[in-house]
Parts: C-alpha cells; sequence; structure tokens
C-alpha cells in the first residue's frame, strides 16, 4: 500500500472514530429528586434499566451513594445555586432589591437572592467542595439557575432586581456609565430608561459567571465529573424575552461553559401538548449544534409530576419518548415521588429503559 492510500486511511480512521465518540456513549437513564424513595418502594435501580442517578444534594447520603453504585448507577448530584431563603434568614444584606428599591418578596415558593453577594457566593462554593470532598460524583447540575423570578407556575412571577448599591456599582464598571439618581428608585428608573440593553447584558455576564465558577470548583476536585445545568426551557420571545430579560439566562452562552445541558421541558406546567418537547429540542440543536463535536450533550428532564393537572401513564411514555430524540444522549423525569406514586408510570419507564425507546 502506498503511503499517499495509508495516510488516507489513517484520515478517515481518525475521523469516523471522532464523529462516533457521542454515538459511542451509552445513553443515560435516570431519575431525578430523592431516587432512595424508589429504593424504599421495594425497587432496584438496575432491574428498572436505570443507570443514572440525579440526587438532590441534601438527598445524597454514603448508604445511598454505596447502593447507587452497586446498582450500576452513575451519581450526578443536583445543586441549589440560587436559592437563597436559608441564607437569607443570617444575611438580609443579600436580599434582592426591587426597583422601587424595596425588598421583593418570595416569589411563590421561590425565595432568590442578589447573585453579585461576595459572601452567598463563597459560600456555595464551600458548599459544593464539601461535597466533592465527600464524594465521588460523576457531575454536578445546577439547579435554580437564575435571577430571582418563579417560572415553574401556570402565571410566571417576573420582578425586576437587583437595584441594590452593589449591583449598581458593579453595572456601572461594566458598562462604563455613571448610573443618575440620588436613590436606589431613581437609579433604577434611569438604568431601565437610559441603559436596559446593558443591563441585561450585564445580568447575562453575572449568571455566566456562577457557571463557570462553579465549574472551576468542580474540576479542580474532579477533572472527569461533568457540569450541567437545569435551565427554564422557554424560548427567547416567550413571556415578553423574559428569558434573558428578566431569568438573566442566554442558552448559547450556557452551552458555551456547560458540559451538559438539561432543559426543564416541564410540559404540563407549560401548557404544552407532550410533542413540545420534541419540538423544543429541534429548537436547541439549531441554536447551540448540540450533538456535534465540542457541544454540550443534552440530557433533558421531563415532567411525570401531577401538578398542574394529571400525567397519565400513556402522556408520560410520550414525553419521553419525545425526550428521547435527537440530540439527546439522556433523559430522566421529575420526580421520584411520582412513580412511587403511580406503578404504572413505573413500568413505563422499566420498559423504555430496558426494552428502548422506539
Amino acid at each position: 500500500m502506498g503511503i499517499v492510500n495509508l495516510l488516507l486511511l489513517l484520515v478517515i480512521f481518525s475521523s469516523c472514530a471522532s464523529s462516533n465518540k457521542k454515538a459511542d456513549r451509552v445513553f443515560v437513564k435516570g431519575v431525578y429528586g430523592n431516587p432512595g424513595s424508589l429504593l424504599r418502594a421495594g425497587y432496584f435501580f438496575d432491574s428498572l434499566g436505570m443507570n443514572a442517578v440525579f440526587v438532590r444534594s441534601i438527598s445524597l447520603t454514603p448508604q445511598f451513594y454505596e447502593t447507587a453504585r452497586q446498582q450500576g448507577c452513575q451519581v450526578f448530584v443536583e445543586f441549589p445555586t440560587l436559592n437563597g431563603k436559608d441564607y437569607l434568614e443570617d444575611h438580609p444584606e443579600a436580599w434582592p432589591i426591587n426597583e422601587k428599591g424595596e425588598q421583593e418578596p418570595a416569589a411563590d415558593w421561590f425565595m432568590g437572592i442578589c447573585p453579585t453577594h461576595p459572601g452567598f457566593k463563597e459560600h456555595r462554593a464551600n458548599q459544593l467542595r464539601n461535597i466533592m470532598d465527600e464524594f465521588d460524583v460523576d457531575g454536578v447540575f445546577l439547579n435554580y439557575l437564575h435571577w430571582h423570578a418563579q417560572f415553574e407556575t401556570p402565571y410566571p412571577i417576573l420582578p425586576e432586581t437587583c437595584f441594590c448599591n452593589r449591583c449598581v456599582r458593579q453595572f456601572e464598571m461594566y458598562a462604563d456609565r455613571e448610573v443618575k439618581g440620588e436613590d436606589i428608585s431613581q437609579k433604577a428608573d434611569w438604568i431601565l430608561t437610559h441603559a436596559d440593553k446593558e443591563w441585561r447584558d450585564w445580568r447575562n455576564s453575572i449568571l455566566n459567571g456562577w457557571v463557570q465558577d462553579m465549574k472551576d470548583v468542580v474540576k479542580s476536585h474532579q477533572p472527569e465529573a461533568l457540569l450541567g445545568v437545569y435551565y427554564c426551557a422557554w424560548y427567547p420571545e416567550n413571556h415578553h424575552e423574559a428569558l434573558y430579560r428578566t431569568l438573566g439566562i442566554d442558552v448559547k452562552g450556557l452551552a458555551r461553559i456547560a458540559d451538559v445541558l438539561s432543559p426543564m421541558l416541564f410540559h404540563k406546567m407549560k401548557d404544552r401538548p407532550p410533542v413540545w418537547v420534541g419540538q423544543y429540542l429541534d429548537w436547541l440543536e439549531s441554536q447551540t449544534q448540540a450533538g456535534k463535536k465540542g457541544t454540550p450533550l443534552v440530557w433533558p428532564i421531563v415532567q411525570a409530576h401531577n401538578s398542574p393537572g394529571i400525567v397519565s401513564p400513556g402522556e408520560f411514555r410520550e414525553v419521553m419518548l419525545e425526550g428521547s430524540k435527537y440530540p439527546s444522549s439522556g433523559i430522566m423525569m421529575f420526580s421520584d415521588v411520582s412513580l412511587v406514586e403511580d406503578p404504572e408510570k413505573v413500568e413505563v419507564m422499566r420498559d423504555l429503559y430496558i426494552h428502548g425507546f422506539k
């Protein structure tokens, strides 16, 4: 064989190996929440076809960890990034401030925090370090990754925050502009009137900074662990562009940092048909080129939970099938409780996880 032909074969082999790298990856089949409830109900992860658990950090114990490993599961831990309720009890200076200069109240059950508070970021970073010092996990998934708001409800709560003095000072440095006004309400009015775009861009940069900083913690402790993000699966134009303007989420920006994107495809909460789950994955591919080399993995989380309304076993099967479509290379559902409460849904999951998504 001539050297030219040999080199050509090597190039072809290398290209095929590279292009098949993600295709060869084992499809991730998991449950989100406190999967230990399935064990207590008498199930076994391996007999359910599961190969991954996505467990809340407060539910991750040495006993659960060892059991999950013994039953063939990767262990991913959910990390409540910007949920500030407990921290605010002792640190009121971290409270998100609205455009009136007042402390913004809880948005339904969620209480966010001012994400520029340095003490809170260090608090979260230390919690993450402690988890990774104790457990050799396969990855960390950031949750509550947004400025103070509530989107997991039929009528989203979308306040304007945070206009504390610390945020305004940081924004001035970012935009290289002096904010006019005598008090917080006047400064907020000036920002929203004269520098709205820069304000939204700055808020997004703060959120992306959190993702990068938490990723640095993860990689410094366990370089092979993945950094995933759960995020609100609105389209950019929904709710007057609230995904970027209010929540501070730029999906393309997240895709440049995270190893795994996990859109929260809760169809019932968003009053969408099951087919929307697959449609969103199509859209995500168009925006991020997900599924190709150098792009993040996509493991959507779909709804089995009966609120609002009822998700029937048949409907649950539909959203699982939709959520398994390309570019998805894994899937999980919210949540373990909804499975334990309805054995028919357990059987749906078992059938799909063992026999495949067809």
